[in-house]
């Protein structure tokens, strides 16, 4: 079974979201996301700035295998953005949870995270989807 940290929101689509100290939530895919997608080669974030809506996508990792769009867990807008990625793509295979992490954002709505799921919910979905 790939990892959940349990202090982290998780999506079905395999989104994770860590609150930051200041509101900011960072947001990256799981680690049974880069399980299944393989060796990245190529990762596309959202430009800081941008607003982005609950459910859309906004960002595409592509791998040896297949490329995946990336859906924003929550709306609000986007602060900071992983450059590291853009040379670096497989830090989202070897550190999905730290160095891997896609984008950074202000919600919109912070109560918008309480409807995510958190680790025993997402690790059923997990075990629902194999």
């Amino acid at each position: 079974m790939s990892e959940a940290p349990k202090d982290l929101k998780y999506t079905r689509s395999h989104e994770w979201v860590r609150t930051e100290d200041d509101g900011t939530v960072t947001i990256g895919i799981t680690d049974h996301a880069q399980e299944l997608l393989g060796d990245l080669v190529f990762v596309e974030a959202p430009e800081a700035g941008s607003s982005l809506e609950a459910g859309t996508a906004c960002a595409t990792v592509e791998s040896v295998k297949a490329a995946s769009d990336i859906y924003a867990p929550i709306g609000g807008e986007v602060t900071e953005t992983n450059a590291e990625l853009e040379d670096s793509p497989e830090k989202v295979n070897e550190s999905p949870f730290e160095d891997g992490w896609l984008f950074r954002m202000k919600p919109a709505n912070a109560a918008d995270l309480d409807a995510l799921m958190d680790a025993d919910a997402y690790a059923a979905h997990v075990e629902a989807e194999s």
